[in-house]
Parts: structure tokens; C-alpha cells; sequence
């Protein structure tokens, strides 16, 4: 059992059970009804996603540094009451379930699941 990181909208591996999209948005010109058909998410859980702000600083890091100042303002964001309980929860949830985590970035090492992948291994997760 073990948590995945993926990227949103890509096809389901095997045994990768509930898609959980830690977003801020739903996917554009794309309806509801479709979300899970689709392979973008079953469930919508933007606790986890980078505050609008936040999420346009990643977007526009060129730099090492900048990059950092995002990690560094990210990680400030997630230790905060709701982002740690649901931390906990999948991380918890990680020993005993199937189920996947993710955003629309194509590239994860400059992407917020990079750090949540992070953030999750230090909760005790069972990551895949």
C-alpha cells in the first residue's frame, strides 16, 4: 500500500486507487462529470495546493534561488493546522491504501508535489 505522486490528466498506473488532485483549480474546459474519466482526479483536495500567490511565484522562477524562495514560502504554507492534518491523515491513510496525490505540472521537479512528495516522507508515508 503507498501513496503516488503523479501528474493530473495522465493515464492511471495499475493499483494506483483514488486520485486525489491537490490543485488549487479544477481543470479547465473540462466538466465534472469527466474529472475521473479523464484521469485528472476522483477527489478535489486544494488543502494541499500552493496559495494563488505562492503558485504564481513557482510559475515564475527562472532561478535556483527563486525556486528556493518558493520551497521556502510553500513549506511555511503547509505548517499550518489544516495543511498538517491532512498530512497526517495521508500519510496515515499511506500503510493501508491505494490512492494518489498530484498536479497538472508536467515537470515534478518544479512543481509544488515535488515538496508535498517531501512533506509526505517526513509524516511516515509509504510512497511508491
Amino acid at each position: 500500500m503507498a501513496i503516488r505522486i503523479v501528474r493530473l490528466g495522465t493515464a492511471r498506473g495499475p493499483r494506483e486507487g483514488l486520485r486525489i488532485g491537490t490543485v488549487r483549480r479544477p481543470p479547465r474546459g473540462v466538466p465534472k462529470s469527466e474529472f475521473a474519466k479523464q484521469d485528472w482526479y476522483d477527489v478535489w483536495f486544494p488543502t494541499l495546493a500552493p496559495s494563488l500567490e505562492t503558485m504564481k511565484q513557482a510559475q515564475a522562477a527562472r532561478t535556483p534561488a527563486q525556486w528556493n524562495a518558493f520551497v521556502r514560502k510553500y513549506k511555511a504554507e503547509m505548517k499550518g493546522h489544516d495543511a498538517q492534518h491532512a498530512l497526517e491523515l495521508l500519510a496515515a491513510m499511506s500503510h493501508g491504501s491505494d490512492f494518489s496525490v498530484g498536479c497538472y505540472c508536467e515537470d515534478e521537479s518544479h512543481c509544488h508535489r515535488s515538496i508535498l512528495r517531501e512533506l509526505l516522507a517526513d509524516k511516515g508515508a509509504a510512497l511508491a
